[in-house]
């Protein structure tokens, strides 16, 4: 993890080279080739990869981006397979039917991998609500082209299956939305025994609402991005845990996906597809992206240096290798040429974007400067009072740091009742200065506990003055 840090590259490409070192061609000498196996392994570890995506996904960030980041996913994609297939099909020779798979295939990015070697350089929320909502749609497009194409039998016409995409991805919303909404309603109204079973009962509604979009013969993919999305901004009781949990099953999720597919490939048997897939990562990385970029944000006004950073920045994680996956269990001719090509496609500009990320953006004059960060407020209902009791911790470059407990001015109906700093806990007083590294207990009743938090929130990026600045959240 900090070799990735400090290099900029996604801790995927470790991972896979541990599967790698310890499949049949490395010192492990592991045989292993189902891809049944694998596919299955992997759809479950993307289900658990897109809810915990969802889940940290703030809807105000998200929200004004929405329009763009669909345009993208539909519109974008459609463009990026036509493209990369036709590279596939005129440059290195292969059949359409094995083009397109590939254009599928490597068309969905993964922001896991993009937000790995971006997270050392702050981004307009823009950008970020653009490229996080494209992943987390573009999974449920990608996925129905790449299963039509490697189904037996003749391709349907491209108004069949571009119905046939609308009806799926329509079922997977509604579903989505619904699940997540049920499940949130029901998740504050129903006090659970012990706190632990918050973060269960969370990624159970999720993993429901995917079984239960597949059921529907929607896309399940949509449907657990987006009900994770709602939970996610439900203000759920005990949210700081659930988010660790999340956090920790979603590595798990990552680490055993990401060791599978490199125990799956056979390094000597990619010598022959090193230049096709060269060929045509070049072509999707510098044509496809680009023009998908162009076309997919052409209804918008945005910046072309944020349009160039948004190209740059399609980064292929384990979706794609995932999805080769595909064509090898049903069967299509030359299925195993088709994965490795996308497993070196996605290793080796992983490489060559991943390091260059935050040059290029600090380049392109995008993330100057410093934000505060946010604050991971941990909220337990209080049944019998009506009430919220707040864990508020004060980390570094919070401008809480040195603000008076008067001159936070949080609504009437709730207050600062307790200070832990340095291992010992004491009440404060009006003119109790609050240092770094202390956590807070604020109550709050029912009526204000979500103004109480914005007002804390608001406090943290902006200092005491932030009311008065008239900036969002505070109170004059």
């Amino acid at each position: 993890m900090r070799l990735s840090s400090r290099s900029g590259l996604p801790s995927l490409l470790l991972y896979l080279g541990i599967g790698v070192a310890m499949g049949q061609d490395g010192i492990g000498n592991v045989t292993f080739n189902n891809a049944q196996l694998t596919q299955v392994i992997g759809y479950a570890a993307l289900v658990v990869i897109l809810a915990e995506g969802g889940l940290g996904t703030k809807w105000k960030e998200i929200k004004p981006a929405l329009p763009a980041a669909a345009c993208m996913a539909v519109v974008g994609v459609a463009v990026s397979v036509g493209v990369t297939a036709a590279a596939a099909h005129y440059l290195v020779g292969l059949e359409w039917r094995q083009a397109l798979i590939i254009g599928a295939v490597v068309s969905s990015t993964d922001a896991a991998a993009v937000f790995s070697v971006l997270r050392r350089v702050p981004l307009p929320s823009r950008i970020t609500g653009v490229l996080e909502a494209e992943s987390g749609f573009n999974d449920a497009p990608v996925v129905i082209l790449v299963v039509a194409f490697s189904t037996a039998g003749p391709v349907h016409h491209w108004y069949v299956l571009v119905g046939e995409i609308a009806l799926e991805l329509a079922i997977g919303a509604a579903i989505g939305l619904a699940v997540g909404w049920l499940g949130a309603y029901g998740l504050r109204h129903v006090a659970l025994p012990a706190s632990g079973l918050y973060p269960i009962a969370v990624m159970a509604i999720a993993v429901a609402a995917y079984a239960a979009g597949a059921i529907a013969h929607g896309s399940g993919f949509l449907a657990v991005y987006l009900a994770s999305m709602v939970l996610g901004n439900a203000k759920l009781p005990h949210w700081a845990a659930t988010r660790g949990f999340a956090e920790g099953v979603g590595w798990i999720a990552q680490i055993g996906m990401f060791v599978l597919l490199g125990l799956l490939v056979t390094p000597h048997r990619l010598i022959d597809d090193i230049w096709p897939a060269v060929i045509i990562g070049l072509i999707l990385t510098a044509v496809a992206r680009p023009l998908s970029v162009v076309v997919g944000l052409a209804p918008f006004r945005m910046p072309w240096q944020e349009k160039a950073l948004m190209s740059w920045a399609g980064l292929r994680g384990a979706v794609p290798i995932i999805l080769a996956t595909i064509p090898m269990v049903n069967g299509v001719d030359n299925s195993e040429e088709i994965f490795n090509i996308v497993f070196v496609l996605v290793v080796v500009y992983t490489l060559v974007q991943g390091p260059t990320l935050p040059g290029l953006a600090r380049l392109l004059g995008i993330g100057k400067g410093t934000e505060a960060s946010d604050l991971g407020i941990e909220s337990a209902p209080l049944e019998r009072l009506r009430g919220h009791l707040l864990s508020v911790p004060v980390p570094e470059g919070s401008r809480l740091h040195g603000v008076e407990i008067s001159e936070l001015r949080l609504p009437t109906g709730s207050a600062v009742t307790l200070i832990v700093r340095e291992g010992t806990s004491f009440v404060p007083g009006p003119t109790t200065v609050l240092r770094q590294d202390d956590e807070l207990l604020v109550v709050a009743t029912d009526p204000v506990r979500d103004a109480a938090e914005q007002r804390l929130r608001a406090v943290a990026q902006g200092g005491k003055l932030v009311g008065w600045l008239g900036l969002p959240g505070g109170q004059r």
